[in-house]
């Protein structure tokens, strides 16, 4: 049986995503360093998604960005040293402790993210609320979709 090559979708799909990818990488690195030149380009998504969720375990932050328990407890301890990140024990389970921004890492943060969230708003000033909320949706369903090494 003869195996056909991809479909030219995945192709498509393929180079957009390494593009994305490659320019994304290179933006967090600038949004880090905006919060504190001394962070590195991971900080950021940690920052966010605490500011969003609330305090969390260090194993929850590993698990929902897919890393490792020592990437993660490396990343935090970086944001803990630069004073942007305290640790609480877990009123559930007294031998873990939560994780949580600071108000200067709450601060800095959230100035950095309205500055983001303005070159989203310039970048697509010619997309519909439509077509941006079907990106939205797409990516959410692409994000959520489990293993991403599968």
């Amino acid at each position: 049986m003869h195996e056909e090559g991809p479909a030219p979708e995945m192709l498509d799909l393929e180079r957009e995503l390494s593009v994305f990818l490659r320019r994304a990488r290179a933006s967090s690195g600038e949004i880090a360093r905006a919060v504190h030149p001394d962070l590195e380009p991971a900080a950021y998504g940690i920052m966010l998604r605490l500011e969003d969720t609330g305090p969390q375990r260090a194993t929850e932050l590993a698990a929902y960005f897919g890393v490792g328990k020592a990437t993660m407890s490396r990343q935090l301890r970086a944001l803990e040293v630069l004073g942007l990140l305290a640790r609480t024990p877990d009123p559930a389970d007294g031998r873990a402790s939560l994780v949580a921004l600071t108000d200067e890492g709450r601060d800095r943060f959230s100035s950095v993210r309205v500055a983001r969230r303005e070159r989203y708003v310039r970048k697509l000033a010619r997309w519909d609320r439509a077509e941006i909320a079907e990106l939205a949706r797409l990516l959410h369903r692409f994000n959520t979709q489990g293993d991403p090494g599968a």
